[in-house]
C-alpha cells in the first residue's frame, strides 16, 4: 500500500491502537463513562479510516487527485476535533469541540463521496 492509502491506513491503524489502549484503561478502571468517545475513536478512526484507505489502494487513479490530500487531511482534522469533544462534553464541558469535529467529519464523507461519483464517471 503506497501513496494516500498509507497515509489513510496509518491513521486507521493509531486510531484503533490508541482506542484499544482505551478500551483496557476504561475496563481496568471499571469506568465506562467515556465508551461514546471511545466508540467513535473505533468507529470514525478506525473502520472509516481503513475503508477509506482500501478504497485509494484499489482505485488508485482516485489517490492521485489533489482533491485525495485534502480528504486525508479533513479526516483525520475531524477525528482529532470529535473524539476529545465528545469526551469533554461527556465531563460536562460544552459540546462545541465534539459538534466541529462532527461537522468537519461530515465535510470529510462529502468529499469522499464526491471523488467515489467524480471517479465513477470517468471509469
Amino acid at each position: 500500500m503506497r501513496g494516500i492509502a498509507h497515509y489513510f491506513m496509518l491513521a486507521a491503524v493509531v486510531s484503533v491502537t490508541l482506542g484499544m489502549i482505551w478500551g483496557m484503561q476504561m475496563a481496568a478502571s471499571e469506568d465506562h463513562a467515556m465508551r461514546s468517545a471511545h466508540a467513535h475513536l473505533n468507529l470514525v478512526g478506525w473502520v472509516t479510516m481503513a475503508i477509506f484507505a482500501v478504497y485509494y489502494h484499489l482505485v488508485p487513479e482516485a489517490g492521485a487527485r489533489p482533491l485525495a490530500r485534502i480528504h486525508l487531511g479533513v479526516a483525520v482534522v475531524g477525528v482529532v476535533l470529535m473524539v476529545p469533544g465528545i469526551a469533554m462534553a461527556n465531563s460536562g464541558g460544552s459540546p462545541g469541540v465534539a459538534i466541529a469535529g462532527s461537522l468537519v467529519s461530515l465535510a470529510s464523507m462529502l468529499i469522499f463521496l464526491a471523488t467515489v461519483v467524480i471517479q465513477g464517471r470517468q471509469r
